[in-house]
């Protein structure tokens, strides 16, 4: 543990982190330190290994041994799955989307290859296999031991999850894991609905959770978009049973949520253009602002896409659940069209006319205030 975090501390010089890259057999032996059982020796051997994969100049050196060392994944998953300690959790999870960015092969294997053996951490030190891991289930679990203890922590797991979503096959490994993806969207939805952005939060609150928040909607609109893709025309075609995208596709706590993001995200626009006419001679001051505003743009694109997508596939008998539970009013409604048109306009359109089958006085007054709605 000393050691490891001495050279730790030195890696953070570049000229000294170089030469510990380039040395293959130091490399070697730290990542088989991946394997001991000792938490802290596991927590300084993954801040070293952040330190170098941060230097863009021994960047590659370090994903392409890693690569080449098929026992890493093994022993980063056990951690994941198995550890309570968050602290390590969290630098564990850093490494993670730190590779997962810098490298999309190396993260396509880690999807694809969970079949690798390697030898386990062990008390007398006699080989021991480690269980067959899969990268999402191990990434849900650690996202669930840091939830409460370290919102950074979550923001890292949450955004890794992100990344697997940009290629088809971190997709197919969400939704069609045994459970269909379920423990997947019961943890994103229980955050959405339950946890980020809540309705006794500030509005203000939207800029503190804006990065972990576009990283839940992400993924949530990948999985809907996936499930949706692939499963209707079973649905149509035989009375097997429903499979878990018709439990999500019309959910009406989860478009709350979405439509109460972006109305927080308009009281957060009022205060930037407020402060930014406080500070408009001041350089940094308008750097910040404008790199405010792309995050929460970012969000906000994220937000409108999945809501628009969910708004299309409405029954009656969902719109007046949502009538129902106060999910849906003039208020909630104005602020979704304000955001979707004129983007999503179809999917309003269809929205709309079913709102008028569920509350014809409703869509008359959305129509009065949308005039392009209008036929």
């Amino acid at each position: 543990e000393i050691c490891v975090g001495i050279l730790g501390n030195m890696a953070c010089f570049q000229d000294i982190c170089m030469s510990i890259s380039k040395d293959e057999h130091l490399g070697q032996v730290l990542l088989q330190r991946l394997c001991d059982s000792d938490s802290p020796t596991l927590l300084e051997t993954s801040r070293l290994l952040l330190t170098c994969l941060s230097q863009p100049e021994v960047a590659n050196v370090w994903v392409e041994r890693i690569r080449e060392n098929p026992s890493v994944y093994d022993c980063v998953c056990f951690i994941m799955s198995s550890s309570t300690n968050v602290e390590l959790l969290v630098k564990v999870g850093e490494v993670v989307d730190k590779l997962f960015d810098l490298d999309e092969e190396l993260m396509l294997n880690w999807i694809k290859n969970g079949t690798c053996r390697a030898v386990g951490p062990s008390v007398d030190d006699s080989p021991e296999e480690l269980p067959d891991f899969k990268i999402v289930p191990c990434v849900l679990e650690a996202a669930k031991q840091v939830r409460s203890d370290n919102p950074e922590g979550l923001d890292v797991y949450m955004h890794i999850l992100q990344l697997l979503t940009t290629v088809d096959e971190g997709i197919q490994a969400i939704v069609q894991a045994p459970d269909g993806g379920k423990e997947t969207w019961s943890l994103l939805y229980d955050l959405v609905c339950h946890e980020l952005c809540q309705p006794d939060d500030p509005p203000i609150i939207v800029q503190e959770q804006k990065t972990v928040l576009a990283s839940v909607l992400s993924v949530l609109s990948a999985m809907f978009a996936s499930q949706t893709e692939q499963e209707y025309n079973k649905i149509r075609k035989s009375n097997v049973k429903l499979p878990f995208s018709c439990y999500f596709i019309l959910d009406m706590p989860l478009i709350g949520s979405l439509i109460r993001i972006l109305q927080y995200m308009e009281g957060c626009g009022k205060s930037s253009v407020d402060n930014s006419k406080e500070s408009e001679q001041q350089e940094t001051g308008r750097a910040d602002l404008n790199e405010e505003d792309f995050h929460l743009k970012i969000l906000k694109d994220i937000c409108c896409e999945l809501l628009s997508n969910m708004l299309q596939e409405l029954t009656k008998e969902n719109t007046l659940e949502g009538l129902h539970q106060g999910h849906l009013n003039e208020q909630t409604c104005s602020c979704a069209f304000q955001n979707l048109l004129p983007l999503y306009f179809a999917s309003v359109e269809s929205f709309l006319e079913v709102l008028r089958e569920a509350d014809q006085t409703l869509a008359d007054n959305l129509e009065k205030r949308f005039p392009s709605l209008k036929v």
